[in-house]
Formats: structure tokens, sequence, C-alpha cells
């Protein structure tokens, strides 16, 4: 059978479309493995789906000075010692890389062992691990057009959309509901601050929790090491780290959501068209990726946006009335996109290049 690395991490937002990409290679009966950071959300996140995982070295390419740029280097030549020689042993068919800093060395043991390498960007504008992969890749895929304009290979470049998981459109209210300990009489409000937490995020949605708990009731996903304890037990309030295979009966519970803007998120949001506020990463704390994002759906007339400096509980509660007011032109919206998983396309892409490597060798 075909084998298939998937590579990825740091986030969420790196592990998720390879969550959904090794379920469809799984029931096509390729073996499957992955390969992340030894710390990394990924670790938890793969544990699961019961495939090999395997760790290597890896530096954050920092965009800003600090004492750890001296470092990295090292750890990222680590990094690609410790995949090629990995990778020589597994003998993949393809490498899929979802982007983030620990992608970048596995990305390069491919390449040395001259496997065919497809990569994934979600973003309006890629990475900077993606841009300094993707000389090495075959092919790229992309969820948004406008992201081609970055790259000067366009012969590299597919137009997907984003994979998302399967599971996702399964959810089930009532299971939600239940897992939160919340009833049907009032709305639920899904907050998403990110899986490493958001912390302005979490202190505005418990300043405001005495309005927002008279309207709602609140899914808090704060981030691993951020849940306040002082808030258990409080009625309508339930907080999570971060919710994995509960996800999908979370959304389904929530009849609105309050999230950070980064891509993945977002497409889901969307795919299951739920009406939402964005709170994007300011520009001092990113390189504007999520900023970029949530213009161009506000654009849209789909999503609400505040800015990250002028988040506080009057601008969050005012702009929850603003929601809920033109809820229904915003869901008619959302659903005029239609969006769908990529998951078919970019599995049909890896396969051709598979084909394509297995022809060229023969």
């Amino acid at each position: 059978m075909p084998t298939i690395i998937f590579t990825g991490g740091g986030t969420a937002g790196h592990v998720a479309p390879n969550m959904a990409l090794i379920r469809e290679f799984s029931h096509k009966c390729w073996d499957v493995a992955y390969i992340g950071s030894a710390d990394g959300i990924e670790k938890q996140m793969i544990q699961p789906l019961n495939i090999p995982f395997y760790s290597v070295s890896s530096g954050k390419l920092r965009r800003y000075l600090s004492f750890k740029n001296l470092l990295d280097p090292f750890k990222i030549l680590l990094g690609i010692v410790q995949a090629f020689f990995l990778l020589y042993k597994l003998k993949p068919d393809a490498v899929f890389s979802k982007g983030g800093f620990v992608a970048f060395p596995v990305v390069v043991g491919a390449w040395l062992n001259r496997v065919p390498i497809i990569a994934h960007e979600s973003d309006m504008s890629p990475g900077l691990a993606n841009r300094l992969c993707f000389p090495f890749v075959n092919k790229i895929c992309l969820t948004f057009d406008a992201g081609r304009k970055h790259f000067k290979r366009q012969d590299k470049i597919e137009v997907t959309g984003t994979p998302i998981r399967e599971q996702l459109f399964a959810g089930n209210s009532s299971r939600g509901l239940e897992l939160c300990g919340f009833n049907s009489e009032k709305p639920c409000l899904l907050v998403i601050g990110g899986s490493l937490g958001a912390g302005s995020i979490n202190r505005c949605i418990r300043d405001a929790l005495p309005q927002l708990t008279a309207k709602y009731q609140i899914i808090h996903l704060c981030g691993k090491g951020k849940v306040d304890v002082s808030l258990h037990g409080l009625t309508g309030y339930k907080q999570f780290e971060y919710a994995n295979e509960e996800l999908a009966d979370l959304f389904a519970a929530a009849s609105v959501v309050v999230s950070r803007a980064g891509a993945n998120s977002l497409y889901e949001i969307l795919a299951l068209g739920k009406p939402h506020i964005l709170i994007p990463l300011s520009a001092e704390v990113s390189r504007g990726d999520q900023i970029q994002n949530a213009k161009y759906f506000q654009e849209l007339g789909i999503s609400l946006v505040i800015e990250n400096k002028s988040l506080n509980v009057d601008a969050l509660i005012q702009t929850l009335r603003d929601l809920e007011h033109n809820k229904m032109e915003i869901i008619g919206k959302i659903n005029a996109l239609n969006i769908k998983s990529a998951t078919e396309q970019v599995v049909a892409i890896i396969e051709e290049q598979v084909h394509v490597q297995s022809a060229s060798t023969v």
C-alpha cells in the first residue's frame, strides 16, 4: 500500500486540515504517519487517530529579535537531519505539509529523499514556513485565489479551498448542550480564542459575563492553561482548554460564534453557516494574516469585525447586538458562498503527484 506522511503544527490551524485528509487516506487503506514537534499541539490532536507519530527538532522562525534566534538555525538543521533519515527509513510515496515551524525541516528532508511534496496555505498571504518551503514543493494548494500573487511559479499552484474534518458536519446540538450542562432555553455563544488561547478575548469575555449570560449560554474555548478555575460552576458558562472530538457538537449547539480570524477556523465557521464576530490578531504580534482574512469577509458583508485594540465589553456587546439584528441577512450571504470541504480535491492532487513520480521512475 502507498505511504503518506503528514506534517504541520504549532497551532490547531496547522493540524485540523491534516486530520481531514488523514481520515480519507486511511479509508483508502494508505499507510499514514505524522511528523511533528515533541511538545506541540499536533501530538495531542493526532493521538486519537491511532497513527504513528514521530517528532523532530524545529526552530520557531521568528520575525522579531530574540536571543533564541541564535539557537534556532541549529535546531532547524538538526530537524532536517532527523527528518532526512526518518523519511529514508519510512520511504513514503508523498509528504503533505500544512505549514508551521515544524514543517520546514520535514519538507527539506523529503526533498533530499526525492519524495513528492504537496503543501497547503490557508491564508490570503503565505506564512513564513510556506514561503521557505515553496522552492522544494511539487504543488501548493491555496484556500484563496488572492494568494497566487505571492508565488512566482504559478505552475505549482492549485486553488482548492481548505480540507475540513467530515465529522464537523455531523455535530449534534443536544450532545453539545449536554456536554456543557446547558439547556435549549437560551441560545449559545461559542467563543474560540485559538488553540493557544487569546488573552485579550478571554479577559473581555469574562468581564462581560454578567451581560452575556443574560442573553446567551457561553461556550468558551480559552486555550491551553487558560481556564479560570474561579469561574467553575458559574451558571451559563462552560470553559474548555481546547475541543477536539467534541468540537462538532459544540458548533452544532452554537447559534453565534466569536473567534480569532485564523483562516482554518474561519473556513470551518463559514462552511457550517454560523453568523460570527472576528477579532483578528493585531499586526504588532502577527504578520497581519488574520487582519487580511477578516477584512476580506467584512467587505463581503459576511463577518463583523472588532479590532483587537478596540476590544472591550461595550464594543463586544454592541457588535453582538448588530449581529443579532442582521443575522438572517448574514446567514444568507454565508450560504451563498457555498463553501465546501476541499478534501476530495486535495486528495486527487496528492494522488496525481504520486502517479507522476511513479511514472518518472519507471
